[in-house]
């Protein structure tokens, strides 16, 4: 299974790299939302600092949006989804190299970057470190999440705006508790409260997130 785990991982990988502008499309909307809010909202540092977590999350919340619908079309289109469905190996299995291929895509750009970005809201350093920590806990959790939304529309018309309204609300945990953790450092209190928060949903999404998908996918295949 692991062999398999590495091969869907490295397809998926490999053909997101022969469709570059969609990759970047992701990264650039990520960089160009958190950076028009400073020019927005004037130079004022203390504004800026008060600010910045939630903008910081809301834009990555919103950049990996963008790419859940390829993480089944595509397969679905030419066939290769029923395929994977019709292999000896668990769903659930593919389900996770197909999450951890669409992270590797869309979520970790977002966190090599995102300390970059906070440098023009006067975020601390100590902050920034924060920030990289809950990114690196969250984004794969909104990968997991997305997942099932993105399962459940394969195939129907206009499935990204029904993607939106099904993730948006379990989303909501996440963001709130990643905003945290960078707003408790900024402030001066202890952030670990809030991290240790995301990887304990983490872990529940690593363990529950991959066969709830599979369900979808069979019963949107049915």
């Amino acid at each position: 299974m692991m062999r398999t785990l590495g091969h869907i991982v490295t397809r998926d990988v490999l053909l997101a790299m022969r469709r570059r502008a969609d990759v970047a499309t992701t990264l650039f909307f990520f960089v160009i939302v958190a950076s028009l809010f400073p020019l927005g909202v004037g130079p004022e540092p203390k504004l800026l600092r008060a600010m910045a977590p939630g903008i910081l999350w809301v834009a990555a919340l919103l950049a990996s949006m963008l790419s859940l619908g390829r993480l089944f079309d595509a397969d679905y289109a030419d066939g290769s989804l029923e395929q994977l469905m019709l292999a000896p190996e668990p769903l659930a299995m593919v389900v996770i190299g197909k999450v951890m291929a669409h992270w590797l895509i869309s979520g970790l750009p977002l966190v090599l970057i995102a300390p970059v970005i906070a440098l023009q809201f006067d975020l601390p350093t100590g902050s920034l470190g924060t920030l990289f920590l809950a990114l690196l806990l969250g984004t794969p959790l909104l990968s997991l999440i997305g997942a099932i939304g993105a399962a459940l529309t394969v195939g129907v018309r206009g499935g990204g705006v029904l993607v939106s309204l099904l993730v948006l609300p379990l989303y909501v945990p996440v963001l709130v508790f990643g905003a945290g953790a960078v707003d408790a450092s900024t402030t001066g209190m202890d952030a670990s409260g809030h991290l240790s928060i995301l990887g304990a949903l983490l872990l529940l999404g690593m363990v529950l997130a991959p066969w709830a998908t599979a369900a979808a996918l069979r019963i949107s295949l049915e």
